[in-house]
C-alpha cells in the first residue's frame, strides 16, 4: 500500500538540519527570489517548495532537503513552511535515528573543510549552519553548465569536495568569478567523470 505523504505547516526556527555547512552565497540568491517574489506569488511559491522532513525523536522535524531555502526565508522573516514527511523515525533512540538516516543517505556530516564529523556536530538549527565557499561554488558551477542537475543525495557537495581539492579555499572567497572559470575547466575533465551529472567531452575515437 503506497502512502501520501503527510503534509504540515512547522516553524523554520524548530527544524533540524542534517548536514553541517551551507553555501551562504546560494541562500544570498534564495533570499533575492523571495523577495522578488513575496509579494504576488508567495503563497504559491511556498506551496511548490515544501520542506522534506524526517520525523525524529521526539516530533523532530529533519530536513533532508532545501536547507538553504529553510535558511534564507527565516533570514526573510518567514515564521513557517509546509514541510511534507518523508519517513517517521520518532520511535527510535538518537543512536539508530543517526544510523538509519546516515544508512538511506539522508544526512551529510561534513564540515567546511570536507571533514566527516560525528552526527552530534550537526547543528540543532538552520541558523548555525556554517558558510563552505565551495557548496555555494559548486551551484554556480552547475548554473553554469558545468554539470547537470542530479538526484544523487548531496550531488552538489560531492563536486564541491571535488574543487576543495584542487582550489584554494582563499581563490574562491577573493575573486568568486575566477573561481568560476576556473572551476568550469576543471568538471570538463576526466578526473571529474565519477561524479554525478558530469558532462564533460564526449570520448576520443
Amino acid at each position: 500500500m503506497v502512502r501520501e505523504p503527510v503534509l504540515t505547516t512547522v516553524a523554520i526556527a524548530d527544524l533540524r538540519p542534517t548536514q553541517i555547512t551551507v553555501g551562504m552565497r546560494e541562500v544570498m540568491a534564495k533570499r533575492k527570489l523571495w523577495r522578488e517574489t513575496e509579494k504576488k506569488k508567495g503563497g504559491k511559491f511556498l506551496g511548490r517548495h515544501m520542506i522534506p522532513v524526517i520525523l525524529g525523536p521526539k516530533q523532530r522535524n529533519y530536513v533532508i532537503d532545501h536547507h538553504h531555502l529553510s535558511l534564507a526565508l527565516h533570514d526573510e522573516g518567514v515564521a513557517n513552511v509546509a514541510v511534507t514527511v518523508i519517513a517517521n523515525l520518532s520511535r527510535l533512540d538518537i543512536d539508530a535515528f543517526w544510523t538509519v538516516m546516515d544508512n538511506r543517505s539522508w544526512m551529510h556530516p561534513f564540515d567546511a573543510k570536507g571533514v566527516r564529523r560525528h552526527y552530534s556536530d550537526i547543528p540543532k538549527s538552520m541558523t548555525e549552519l556554517v558558510d563552505d565557499p565551495f557548496r555555494s561554488l559548486a551551484g554556480e558551477l552547475r548554473r553554469a553548465g558545468g554539470f547537470a542537475k542530479d538526484t544523487t543525495p548531496f550531488s552538489e557537495f560531492l563536486w564541491a569536495d571535488f574543487l576543495r581539492r584542487r582550489m584554494k579555499r582563499r581563490t574562491v572567497q577573493r575573486d568568486f568569478d575566477r573561481a568560476v572559470v576556473a572551476a568550469l575547466e576543471l568538471a570538463k575533465s576526466t578526473d571529474a567523470n565519477y561524479l554525478p551529472g558530469w558532462c564533460g567531452p564526449a570520448p576520443q575515437d
